[in-house]
C-alpha cells in the first residue's frame, strides 16, 4: 500500500514541477467525449458509477463497477470536424481494475495550394490518442489511478508523437453520497516533434471537484475546478466590455472596484458548476455553467447560452444512452452522444446514487 502511494506522489511532484509551461501542442486531449460530462460542463473528476468514461477525465474514477463495460462515443462538432473515444473496462481482481479507449478527431479534408495560391490537391488532418487506464484500491474509500497515453498526430506532411500521463485520485462515500476527486492530465512530452528542435509543452492542467447527493431530495450537485496550477486566466478586454466603470472623461470611477471584479471574475473561471436531476431510478437531466467559455466566447451585448450546458441519460440494465450539449457562442455548440454496453451476464439497473449518467 505504501508502495502505490509513493508512486502516486512521486509524479504529482515531478508533473508540477515539469509541466509549468504554457498550453502548448496536442490541444485535442483537452476535448470532452463523454456526453454525461458534456452535460456537467466538460470537465468532472469526482462523479463515480457504471459510466466507464469517467475514467478518461480521473482515473481513479475506474472502479469495479465499470466491469465489462463498452464506451462509444461520438461528438459532431464545428464545420467537418468529428471525434469520438470508444473503451472497455475490466476487472483484474479485488483492488485493481483496468480499461483501454481510443480517443481520435478527424478535422476533415483540406484544399492545398502553394505560396502562390495555386491548388495543388488536398490532404487530411487527424488525431488519436490511445488510453491505458489503471486504478486500485488503496482504502475502503480511496483509491487512485494512471491512464497512459501514446499520442500520434497527423497534420497535412507534419507528424509528431508524445507520450503523457494522467495521475488521479478519488475518495467516495456511498453512505452519505459524498465523492471527491484530483487529476494531474497530460503530464509528458513530445518524443518526435512537428518541426525538428521544436519540442512544445503539452497542454497540463491541474484538476479537483466534489460531488454530492442530496439525502431527501433527487438532486446531485457537482462542483469542479479546473487550472488550479495557473492563477490568471483573465485577458485583455475590449474597452465596451469595461467602459461601464469609466466616467465621460475616461476615467475609472474606482480602481478598486474594477480590481475586485477582476478577482471575482478570475477565480469563478477556474470553476464549472452542475447539477444533476434524478426524477427515476435511472433517468437524470443535468445542467452546468462554465464561468471562462462564457467569458471569453460570448459576444459582449448579447451573451446568450454561451458556457452553458446540459444533457439527459437512461440506463437499463445492458443498455444506457446519453445526449450532452455544449454551447459555445451564438453561432451553435457541440452535440455529444454516448452508448455504453454492458456485457455482464447478470445485470442490474442502476441505483439512484450509482446511475450511470
Amino acid at each position: 500500500m505504501r508502495y502505490w502511494l509513493s508512486i502516486f506522489f512521486i509524479i504529482l511532484i515531478f508533473s508540477v514541477k515539469a509541466q509549468s509551461g504554457g498550453e502548448g501542442a496536442f490541444a485535442f486531449l483537452k476535448l470532452t467525449n463523454s456526453a454525461a460530462v458534456a452535460g456537467l460542463g466538460g470537465i468532472n473528476v469526482s462523479n463515480y458509477g457504471q459510466n466507464s468514461d469517467f475514467a478518461f477525465h480521473n482515473p481513479a474514477l475506474l472502479s469495479h463497477e465499470t466491469n465489462k463495460r463498452i464506451g462509444l462515443n461520438y461528438v459532431n462538432y464545428f464545420t467537418d470536424i468529428n471525434f469520438g473515444y470508444v473503451s472497455y473496462a475490466q476487472k483484474i481482481d479485488s483492488k485493481n481494475t483496468l480499461a483501454i479507449g481510443l480517443h481520435y478527431v478527424n478535422y476533415g479534408t483540406f484544399t492545398a495550394a502553394n505560396d502562390v495560391g495555386t491548388v495543388t490537391g488536398e490532404f487530411t488532418a487527424s488525431d488519436y490518442a490511445l488510453n491505458l487506464i489503471w486504478a486500485r484500491d488503496i482504502f475502503k474509500n480511496l483509491r487512485i489511478g494512471l491512464n497512459m497515453k501514446p499520442i500520434y498526430s497527423h497534420l497535412e506532411s507534419y507528424k509528431s508523437i508524445a507520450v503523457a500521463t494522467d495521475a488521479g485520485i478519488s475518495y467516495r462515500k456511498d453512505e452519505t453520497g459524498f465523492s471527491a476527486g484530483l487529476t494531474l492530465k497530460n503530464i509528458g512530452f513530445q518524443i518526435k516533434p512537428y518541426y525538428e528542435q521544436s519540442r512544445e509543452p503539452l497542454p497540463f492542467d491541474l484538476q479537483a471537484g466534489v460531488s454530492k447527493r442530496l439525502a431527501h431530495a433527487p438532486f446531485r450537485v457537482h462542483l469542479t475546478a479546473h487550472h488550479l496550477h495557473k492563477w490568471n486566466l483573465l485577458y485583455e478586454k475590449p474597452v465596451e466590455e469595461t467602459d461601464f466603470m469609466l466616467t465621460e472623461d475616461g476615467e475609472t470611477n474606482s480602481d478598486d472596484g474594477l480590481k475586485l471584479q477582476n478577482i471575482l471574475d478570475n477565480a469563478f473561471r477556474h470553476t464549472i458548476l452542475a447539477v444533476e436531476i434524478i426524477p427515476a431510478k435511472s433517468f437524470y437531466i443535468s445542467v452546468a455553467y462554465n464561468q471562462q467559455r462564457r467569458q471569453e466566447l460570448r459576444i459582449y451585448e448579447r451573451g446568450g447560452a454561451a458556457g452553458f450546458s446540459f444533457g439527459f441519460g437512461l440506463n437499463v440494465k445492458k443498455f444506457g444512452f446519453n445526449f450532452g450539449r455544449q454551447t459555445y457562442h451564438l453561432a451553435g455548440g457541440s452535440n455529444h452522444f454516448s452508448l455504453y454496453l454492458n456485457l455482464n451476464e447478470h445485470s442490474k439497473s442502476a441505483s439512484p446514487e450509482k446511475i450511470a449518467p
